[in-house]
């Protein structure tokens, strides 16, 4: 009944979507950048859409504080169906050349094709294809990079020492190499300049490989390589997962959350905290209040090179600090022997249901918008587009309606598996439920700071 329920209520949800993207119109346009904004403001007071998100957030805690039947709470999470892939092996194969294809365009393209952002094909793959389009495919289906993967795919074939990696070091490095990408993301011309970030490609390609050569594939893709932890991470929260023994199950979407051992250690906390702030940063620098701070600090003196990364590790230590304390008051509000580390590891996994909701916010409306670019540049992908125009999705008003419902439903998700996770870790109901007040604080806070920035009209980051 459940499933039947589900699957109906997300067709009748898909084809909602479809029939609402049908009206967009284009717009001819002549190049610019990616990263330019266009997004307008909501028409209600931002007062009013801050406290109804808030209050939202804290209306569904409440809720779900009445569903206290431990029975319910697990057959609902241990819902799942084996998913039986046809010629599995013939579709590996394909897609691992797929991803080596993919790779090789980019390449090719970034280097020889045109010089204009919006004209150059292996530019929008990339961030339109992959880092929007392809994102969004591995929280709203399952992640599908193991297999995508070109990087990966090369390491398998070449020889490796297969060191030891050092246990001490942990997720660490990831933490710092998705803040470092985002960083050079944020103040570089990543998005316009289609030689630097072939080049960027192809130095990220270096250092992967030789950590693959050194680490062996398996430790450095599942411990070290960021992207591929934020793919797997992301892919939790899709209804396509793998068990323990890697068999592929179709589950409730979120339900691969409330795994024990998803979030182990304190270095993949941080990680999940950063994979929340690094969105929510990359929309930040994109408002008009950011410009205006910027401006005031850069005319104090303080460069726009050192502004940019101090503001990114600042904002980091804020929600990294913030989820710490709530979970130094759970354990105080629950009366438990639980270490603060211990909490802060079970209740991380729902994060990531917050991070894949303001993703899709922050990028669906980009991808629609230049996909039609993608399109017409395609079928001539050295010389750009035949008639010298590209075509730019026009995205209807309401649109930003529905960007601020994808924020609130990604913070819902999180409230749920919160609350399964609490019950999974208190053996009492009232210790379960105290244990989640400063925890829905901080999911709170971070609701209104991510309606603030999807409500926000986007502009080009200053300075840069």
């Amino acid at each position: 009944m459940v499933g039947t329920s589900l699957r109906r209520h997300c067709c009748h949800l898909l084809g909602a979507l479809l029939a609402g993207t049908l009206f967009v119109g284009t717009a001819a346009a002549h190049g610019g950048s990616l990263g330019a904004g266009g997004r307008e403001s909501i028409q209600i007071p931002t007062w009013l859409f801050l406290l109804t998100g808030g209050g939202a957030i804290g209306a569904s805690f409440l809720l779900a504080s009445f569903v206290t039947d431990r029975l319910f709470v697990e057959e609902f999470h241990g819902w799942g169906k084996d998913a039986v892939v046809p010629a599995r092996r013939l579709l590996v194969a394909l897609g691992r050349l797929a991803g080596l294809v993919g790779l090789a365009a980019v390449l090719g393209i970034g280097f020889l094709g045109p010089d204009a952002a919006l004209a150059n094909l292996g530019l929008l793959l990339v961030w339109v294809g992959w880092w929007a389009g392809f994102t969004m495919t591995t929280y709203l289906v399952g992640n599908t990079w193991p297999v995508l993967n070109p990087f990966r795919t090369v390491a398998s074939v070449l020889p490796a020492l297969d060191r030891d990696y050092p246990a001490r070091f942990g997720a660490w490095p990831s933490v710092v190499g998705l803040l470092a990408l985002i960083w050079l993301e944020v103040v570089s011309p990543l998005a316009d300049d289609p030689r630097l970030l072939a080049t960027t490609i192809l130095g990220y390609a270096a250092v992967t490989l030789a950590g693959a050569f050194v680490f062996g594939p398996d430790q450095w893709f599942t411990t070290v390589d960021p992207v591929a932890r934020v793919f797997r991470y992301y892919g939790r929260v899709a209804p396509l997962t793998r068990d323990d023994t890697g068999r592929l199950r179709l589950r409730l979407p979120g339900s691969a959350l409330t795994d024990a051992r998803l979030v182990d250690g304190l270095d993949e906390v941080a990680f999940v905290v950063a994979l929340v702030w690094v969105t929510t940063y990359d929309g930040l620098v994109a408002t008009p209040l950011w410009r205006g701070v910027a401006t005031w600090i850069v005319d104090l003196g303080v460069p726009p090179l050192v502004l940019y990364p101090a503001a990114l590790v600042a904002g980091y230590l804020a929600f990294f600090g913030a989820y710490w304390l709530a979970a130094r008051g759970a354990r105080r509000l629950a009366d438990s022997y639980v270490s603060t580390r211990v909490l802060a590891q079970r209740f991380a996994p729902p994060l990531l249901a917050i991070a894949a909701g303001y993703h899709l916010a922050h990028y669906l409306e980009y991808f629609l918008s230049l996909a039609p670019a993608a399109l017409a540049v395609a079928p001539t992908p050295l010389a750009g587009s035949v008639t010298g125009e590209v075509p730019i999705g026009v995205i209807p008003g309401w649109f930003g309606a529905l960007n601020l419902s994808f924020v609130l439903l990604g913070h819902l998700l999180a409230i749920w598996v919160a609350h399964a996770a609490a019950f999974d870790r208190f053996p009492g109901r009232l210790q379960a439920i105290r244990s989640q007040y400063t925890f829905t604080l901080v999911m709170i806070w971070y609701t209104m700071t991510s309606l603030w920035i999807v409500a926000q009209p986007t502009i080009t980051p200053p300075f840069l």
